[in-house]
């Protein structure tokens, strides 16, 4: 696997794609609005990955879909003709140079399969065929879906994701001790007092402490406000929203 995952410093990351929601008129996890984030002079996208029913991976956030039907329980034909991207056809659209971020998103029904059937080793093996040569990093909250993705495709570089307000010094030992390359951490994570309910490190001291490990930090939805000091601070990444704003305060 090429380590670092992330060359730039820093390195922003358009969060599905231009950003969630509707960004500049681009829906979030459409081709056209990765297109258009690249379009903004980044390098790296964030692309969600769910399962269906028929083992299709499609590009979508929420694990259900908007009349509360779980995308894990409709076929790929369906969730073709409700407009769901599927995952190969977007990697297509890309550019052989974008890097990309994928949010495996295990879903309750992977519960019941091996490890070989889960979405995080469907992922592994679309990879292996339609990924090519482009950066890419496979990351998640489940520690489980790094395993089964480690297992399947060994060179494939690997994050862990933490919630907001998940303990940040749990999270840095947890990902040198997983043999991940990257911890994502949500910015409400690095924020002291009442959101995390404990004493929080002070970032130079986490960085430290990532990078020793051998690791990259990445931080997941910041507040515009709080973008320019995660980058003096000497971060690897950061997944951004509303990605044309960070794009001009960064500039």
């Amino acid at each position: 696997m090429a380590w670092p995952v992330f060359t730039e410093q820093p390195t922003l990351v358009g969060h599905r794609g231009m950003g969630r929601g509707v960004v500049d008129g681009y829906c979030e996890n459409t081709i056209e609005s990765f297109l258009a984030a690249l379009a903004c002079g980044i390098d790296w996208v964030e692309v969600d990955v769910r399962r269906t029913s028929d083992d299709g991976l499609f590009v979508c956030h929420d694990a259900a879909l908007p009349d509360g039907v779980f995308l894990s329980d409709v076929t790929s034909s369906q969730a073709v003709k409700l407009g769901i991207v599927r995952l190969e056809e977007l990697l297509e659209a890309l550019p052989g140079s974008a890097g990309v971020v994928f949010d495996v998103k295990s879903s309750l029904a992977d519960a019941g399969r091996s490890s070989e059937a889960t979405t995080a080793a469907l992922l592994a093996r679309t990879c292996s065929r339609a990924l090519g040569d482009r950066p890419a990093l496979a990351q998640s909250f489940d520690p489980a879906a790094l395993l089964h993705m480690r297992q399947a495709l060994p060179d494939m570089a690997l994050g862990l994701l933490t919630w907001a307000r998940f303990p940040v010094g749990f999270a840095v030992a947890a990902a040198a001790h997983l043999d991940v390359e990257v911890l994502a951490v949500h910015a409400g994570s690095l924020v002291p007092g009442a959101l995390t309910g404990i004493t929080v490190p002070t970032l130079d001291t986490i960085l430290t402490a990532v990078h020793d490990s051998k690791r990259q930090l990445m931080v997941w939805c910041p507040s515009p406000r709080r973008v320019r000091p995660l980058l003096a601070a000497g971060v690897d990444a950061i997944v951004v929203d509303d990605l044309p704003r960070h794009v001009r305060k960064t500039a």
